[in-house]
């Protein structure tokens, strides 16, 4: 059984509340609950984390050399300035595919660069909790 893990970065735990016109009204525990539902659909075993700081973040990521198959990231504002995750990233070199909830590519100008897709085997955004599952899916292929 493949092990992903699934980290989410800053504000996330604020999902429901956060813009939910941008966000939804669905909070980070609807998050948690699809995300683990569709992962065991999937026989895949998942680790879901959620940090509003940067460095446990990469303390995660460093973790995972050795331990995991794949890992999902959606870091949140950290996606547009943290060098550092980018360099965690490439450092372990486990195939990463990174998640966005909104689409980036239509919003704030400063939002539509990512350190994470300098690296990333995948880019989903826009799609919502969808888009986690689409990247289950990718490591589940």
């Amino acid at each position: 059984m493949k092990k992903i893990l699934v980290i989410n970065g800053p504000n996330l735990n604020m999902l429901g509340i956060r813009e939910p016109m941008i966000y939804g009204k669905r909070d980070y525990e609807d998050l948690y609950e699809f995300i683990s539902t569709r992962a065991k659909e999937l026989e895949l075993k998942v680790r879901i984390e959620q940090s509003n700081h940067e460095g446990e973040i990469i303390t995660w990521i460093q973790e995972a050399y050795g331990e995991y198959d794949g890992i999902i990231i959606n870091a949140g504002g950290y996606t547009h300035t943290s060098v550092a995750i980018l360099d965690a990233l490439k450092a372990v070199g486990i195939p990463t595919v990174e998640v966005h909830l909104s689409d980036i590519n239509s919003r704030d100008e400063f939002r539509r660069f990512s350190y994470i897709s300098l690296v990333a085997k995948k880019v989903i955004a826009g799609k919502g909790f969808l888009g986690y599952s689409e990247a289950l899916e990718y490591f589940a292929d």
